[in-house]
């Protein structure tokens, strides 16, 4: 096995672990950083894909408290409050660090000031894009960044486990597969950030490429970390229908598509949202996927089995010169955008719970620092469109500069447990040589547990028949092997590694959803449709034990108001 010691481990190239580097470096030049991902840097991660944009309070008539409480109130009042103000406070200095220093490019009006575009679930146009390639536009900036610094790059290495120190100290490091090689690398570290990102792709229709598969979340469950909130997964409306046998369906429309005015109309031709929020298409995200699953159930369905956008009464030009990436993306799979109807469906697009972590990113476990998807608490029950990318960034400088400021290079690294080590590689490892494994069998099977019973809509019944679907999946699944013995790039062992990660997170999500017996955010359980006292929230809290899960429950702390409350003055809500 070879080693390989470090200051600073980032796991994840997307917003969030970019970010952490470039901050840490410029406190400290000195510390020794590496930057490890599952592909290449700047061409892989969620932060790539954001299409729609980044929520800052900019204009003079918006305010921090404005998107504070636009947060708190999307986020069904179960956000760690101080996360939230942390991310709403944060963000003004974060987009001028963005455009002044790592040299983005949004877009500006007229005036010089940066465009602030409408997105749904907020009281104030306040989403800074690039047209629709936001995230392509970050991650292009940010990896220039990271290349003309001193910087180590571990491309095509996947995180296997975080191995904790033989001493019980804290984090020790990871241990890695070099997927060029297929050999381990043992990488010990005096501070390691998760920031792999999340990646719901358990799900039939979801958002994120194939390789995302909550990994991170999932070496955390295996450490015995805490994670919040999962339950709470969102589902973007507007996923699009191409139709079987593609994997455009499930991309991305996004939400600047109805924040622009753009209708969402059923088989009939209704426009249908206002029969479920006054808002109408600019209802938050888990209202307007319950609306879409409604009427799917009803029967009013495209040919597919959705419903439609439309934005042609908009003016086909407009749409073209606003939404040039989507209109071509569409176009390529035979949809007019601009002028006609899409077909879309609800997809999954984000994981709200995550590893429970601190506002200076710190976790449960000393050296481990954790930002972005892979942390929960700060978008509570529902995450405002805008306010993810947003989130990795933030917390992701937070993280770079909590790390430099706290890490003591005096001393020896510490040494790993090797016990944990040989689980470890025995998990990883076993597999390779042994009888076939029907891997889409599994894969397939796990769409129809999560789409169906772990889904838009839940229900008591169907969360219990997914639990023990589930647990028999993953018991099946250890017994498969692959039959190629070969290490090197053999992308089978990289999906059957990938499967056990969505196994693992999947049966967090379920167990999750079945403790909450109430329906808050994304999260809706049809026997309990009403939401619970907001006054007495809790969140859940899920940790792996024996083989299982344990769920438990802990009490909101409304550290900065309660509900019914607002920060803002009578005047500044109108």
């Amino acid at each position: 096995m070879q080693t390989l010691d470090t200051d600073i481990l980032i796991l994840g190239a997307g917003g969030a672990g970019l970010f952490a580097a470039l901050h840490a470096k410029k406190a400290r030049p000195e510390l020794d950083v590496t930057i490890a991902v599952k592909g290449l840097l700047g061409k892989c991660g969620c932060t790539r894909m954001v299409q729609g944009g980044y929520n800052v309070a900019l204009a003079p008539d918006d305010s921090v408290e404005r998107h504070f409480m636009d947060t708190i109130e999307g986020g069904g009042w179960l956000n760690d409050q101080e996360l939230a103000w942390l991310l709403v406070s944060t963000a003004p200095k974060r987009i001028r660090e963005l455009e002044n220093e790592i040299g983005c490019f949004f877009d500006r009006n007229p005036d010089g000031t940066v465009h602030q575009k409408a997105f749904a679930g907020q009281t104030f146009d306040r989403t800074v894009h690039k047209g629709d390639l936001t995230g392509i536009e970050i991650i292009n900036r940010l990896a220039e960044q990271i290349w003309r610094r001193d910087v180590r790059r571990l491309e095509d290495h996947r995180a296997l486990d975080l191995i904790p120190a033989a001493d019980g100290s804290g984090l020790a490091g990871v241990y890695m597969l070099d997927m060029r090689t297929g050999e381990p690398l043992m990488v010990r570290a005096r501070a390691t950030l998760l920031g792999t990102g999340g990646g719901p792709t358990m799900y039939l229709y979801h958002t994120p490429s194939g390789d995302k598969s909550c990994d991170g979340m999932a070496m955390a469950l295996r450490a015995g970390l805490p994670l919040r909130d999962m339950e709470m997964v969102q589902f973007h409306p507007t996923g699009l229908l191409a139709g079987p046998g593609t994997r455009m369906t499930g991309t991305v429309l996004e939400e600047g598509l109805r924040g622009s005015g753009g209708y969402l109309l059923d088989e009939s031709g209704a426009r249908f949202m206002f029969d479920y929020d006054k808002r109408g298409e600019r209802a938050t995200r888990d209202i307007v996927c319950r609306g879409i699953a409604d009427r799917i159930r009803k029967g009013f369905v495209s040919p597919n089995g959705g419903v439609y956008i439309a934005m042609g009464h908009l003016g086909a030009a407009n749409v073209r010169r606003e939404f040039k990436g989507m209109v071509e993306r569409c176009a390529d799979c035979g949809f007019d955008l601009a002028g006609g109807k899409v077909e879309v469906v609800p997809t999954a697009h984000y994981m709200m719970g995550g590893v429970q972590f601190k506002t200076d990113c710190t976790t449960a476990m000393p050296r481990l620092y954790a930002a972005g998807e892979d942390t929960g608490g700060v978008h509570g029950a529902n995450r405002l469109g805008g306010n993810g990318v947003a989130n990795s960034t933030v917390f992701g400088g937070i993280a770079g500069d909590c790390i430099a400021a706290q890490i003591k290079t005096a001393g020896k690294l510490a040494d790993p447990d090797q016990a944990v080590i040989e689980v470890a590689h025995e998990r990883a490892f076993a597999p390779l040589g042994k009888r076939r494994a029907d891997l889409e069998g599994v894969r397939r099977r796990l769409y129809d547990i999560m789409w169906n019973d772990v889904g838009i809509l839940r229900t008591a019944e169907g969360l219990a028949k997914a639990r023990h679907a589930l647990n028999n999946l993953a018991t099946g699944l250890s017994a498969m092997g692959v039959p190629n013995p070969e290490k090197r790039y053999n992308l089978t062992w990289m999906d059957r590694l990938n499967l056990e990660n969505l196994v693992q997170v999947s049966r967090a999500i379920c167990a999750a959803a079945q403790a909450r017996a109430d329906s808050r955010g994304a999260h809706f359980r049809e026997d309990f449709p009403a939401a619970s006292d907001l006054d007495t929230s809790h969140y859940t809290v899920v940790r792996a034990k024996d083989e299982s899960f344990a769920v438990t429950t802990e009490p909101v702390v409304f550290s900065r108001v309660r509900p019914g409350e607002s920060l803002l003055t009578p005047q500044a809500a109108e």
